[in-house]
């Protein structure tokens, strides 16, 4: 394996296609609470400060990971920042931005005549396992990253794609659209376990391969001394502790949750026994 040139940090330049969508995101978010949510006679805020808060911390990330200087070490250096920009706009952004939207907007959005049918299929449990996992194995296949980092067009295609997969994936934990009911707390567990095991397969190829995958990052002049080698493990460590930790930290929230739930059920029950 032929050993690549040093490197240093890419210098600074901006990444208008980013720009725009953050612009367009958060315009659209602004304009729909501050204009139309006050005309709806809604029964609350149009957004709570939680969810503002959700929103803007996931534009935020959204921008970091895709500008300057992680999306530009990502193409051009490491592969183990490729992988940190994927983990966000597969488990972190979608759904800060889905817990950030009020429901309101979230059925303007998913339940009008031309999204529902396509939606509502789609967030069927197995049928959004099966895209999203199969989407993450694909794009993490060696034709697939050498293309996409060699492409800036075919980088936001497929960036855009694993976040549309992505929301699919997350709505049956997240849905508080009545149309598109989420699981049960058992199964949200359940279903978001299984998800954690898939990348398993990927991240082992990555961690534990004995060559690079990818000759578009072997060729890669190297930053800060890391070997393409050890580039690749590291990107599979983040893959399965990195992506393994979120969705994990995610179901220990949801059981504690759930049993809180459970536990003041029981209390009512109990209390409305002894009244009687």
């Amino acid at each position: 394996m032929p050993i690549a040139a040093q490197a240093a940090i890419p210098a600074w330049h901006p990444h208008f296609d980013v720009w725009t969508v953050l612009l367009v995101l958060g315009f659209a978010y602004t304009y729909a609470v501050r204009r139309i949510g006050p005309r709806m006679n809604l029964s609350g805020p149009a957004a709570t400060r939680r969810q503002l808060a959700a929103f803007a911390t996931g534009l935020v990330l959204l921008w970091v990971v895709s500008g300057w200087p992680v999306h530009d070490i990502a193409e051009q250096h490491l592969f183990m920042f490729h992988m940190v920009e994927h983990i966000t706009l597969s488990l972190i952004v979608p759904p800060l931005l889905i817990v950030g939207t009020p429901v309101w907007i979230l059925r303007a959005l998913l339940t009008n005549r031309f999204v529902l049918p396509i939606i509502r299929p789609l967030i069927v449990p197995v049928v959004a396992f099966f895209v999203f996992d199969f989407t993450l194995i694909a794009i993490h296949w060696p034709q697939a990253v050498n293309t996409m980092v060699t492409s800036t067009a075919v980088h936001f295609m497929i960036h855009t794609l694993l976040f549309a997969v992505s929301i699919v994936m997350w709505l049956p934990v997240l849905s508080r659209v009545p149309e598109l009911p989420r699981l049960s707390a058992p199964a949200r567990m359940l279903y978001l376990f299984v998800h954690s095991l898939l990348p398993t397969i990927p991240a082992s190829f990555l961690t534990f391969g004995k060559e690079p995958l990818y000759s578009t990052y072997a060729e890669a002049p190297r930053l800060w001394g890391i070997d393409a080698l050890t580039d690749q493990a590291v990107a599979g460590l983040i893959m399965k502790l990195g992506g393994g930790a979120l969705i994990w930290g995610v179901i220990v929230v949801m059981w504690f949750r759930w049993y809180r739930d459970e536990q003041r059920c029981d209390t009512l029950e109990r209390q409305l026994r002894e009244s009687v």
